[in-house]
């Protein structure tokens, strides 16, 4: 058997990489020394560390930010290659820079509800840009990855899990006011990181068992312009043969496909699923490019 050859970035590929990996680095940057650590309120992660550590010796933040990292980009080479632990390691250095350069800027804000408000989301854009072109602007995001993509739980669930014990122990060195508001922030960060990885348009899944599965796939072809997979069943009770219709619809095509089905069948059981990511056949949803 021949083997598959790999499609090859070309250099406008990799252009469009780098430049949006580095306007996430520099959001990521801003949202730091601009709006969260002026009012005390921190990263997670390795750079939650690193903020810590910075405060506790005085020395620069950026600089701890990329040494802490490093060990982690080891394991990006390994585990997930050398093109996205090159990006990676782009990233940081970019915005490890872009904390010195904007260390002595006077904050945007004082009141902490607003650091808050706009810290996290820029920084969900920030992290979230990165992520989707391919590199990763904290270590513990690169655990988090491997992790999703063994349980299929969304990167910024994880990240926020790992954060809650870091923003505990940085309680004890900020105050637990401010531990309390970075995990606020993450909490807005994390949502606007997976619609920025993810996409606005959702993917669900859809399971709907009818006698008139015939005409319900029909219907859904000709509506939604969607195919549908016939899947062979036998009735637990009833131990008859039917036919159970699978298909995967947008968030926004949902509640049509609903209607379809109730309207030909009020008596249709249904079961909807979230689909983290759909590949392949001609299923096709809108992305950020």
């Amino acid at each position: 058997m021949a083997k598959k050859k790999h499609k090859k970035l070309t250099p406008w590929d990799y252009l469009v990489r780098f430049f949006f990996i580095t306007l996430g680095a520099v959001m990521m940057a801003v949202a730091l020394e601009v709006f969260l650590v002026p009012n005390e309120v921190i990263d997670g992660g390795i750079t939650g560390i690193s903020i810590v550590v910075s405060t506790l010796t005085g020395m620069p933040l950026g600089l701890f930010i990329f040494i802490l990292n490093l060990p982690f980009l080891l394991i990006g080479y390994k585990q997930i290659g050398k093109t996205f632990a090159i990006s990676t390691l782009y990233g940081i250095g970019v915005m490890s820079s872009m904390t010195a350069f904007l260390h002595h800027v006077e904050p945007f804000t004082n009141e902490k509800i607003l650091a808050v408000l706009f810290g996290g989301l820029i920084l969900g854009l920030g992290i979230g840009l990165v992520l989707r072109y391919g590199g990763s602007l904290d270590g513990s995001e690169i655990v988090a990855i491997l992790i999703s993509k063994k349980i299929r739980v969304p990167v910024g669930q994880i990240i926020l899990i790992f954060n809650v014990f870091i923003f505990a122990a940085a309680g004890f060195v900020f105050g637990w006011d401010s531990a309390m508001y970075s995990i606020f922030t993450f909490y807005i960060a994390s949502k606007v990181m997976d619609i920025v990885v993810e996409g606005l348009n959702e993917s669900k899944s859809v399971t709907i068992i009818s006698s008139e599965y015939a005409e319900i796939s029909e219907t859904i072809l000709e509506r939604l312009g969607r195919n549908t997979t016939f899947l062979y069943a036998k009735g637990g009770y009833s131990k008859e043969d039917t036919q159970v219709i699978y298909c995967v619809v947008t968030r926004l095509e949902l509640a049509k496909l609903k209607a379809i089905v109730q309207e030909i069948d009020s008596n249709a059981f249904i079961a909807i699923e979230h689909v983290s990511d759909v590949l392949g056949g001609n299923f096709e949803k809108s992305s950020i490019h």
